[in-house]
């Protein structure tokens, strides 16, 4: 799955690039370079971001789904239980 960007984060994904080679690199980098770089990133690097968020989605899931019997479990056959904790008796 290719990991594409809005029109509009991929616009400030280019400047923050450019922005950073200005700020800690000796050359600054063109509008045309840093896209390309961004390019690499997105096919490169990406992926293994993008699997490591699902993962993280997913053990979250995991975790709410193993909770869920205990927040709607309900003990069964109870309606006798009730009379046997007070010691009454129904007649």
């Amino acid at each position: 799955m290719a990991i594409e960007l809005s029109k509009e984060a991929r616009t400030q994904a280019i400047a923050s690039i450019q922005r950073y080679f200005e700020e800690n690199m000796d050359e600054p980098i063109g509008n045309v370079a840093a896209s390309g770089l961004l390019g690499f990133i997105l096919e490169e690097i990406g992926p293994s971001l993008y699997n490591k968020g699902v993962a993280d989605a997913q053990e979250q899931l995991q975790m709410r789904v193993a909770e869920l019997d205990i927040e709607v479990h309900e003990d069964e056959f109870q309606y006798w239980r009730k009379y046997e904790r007070t010691g009454k008796t129904r007649k």
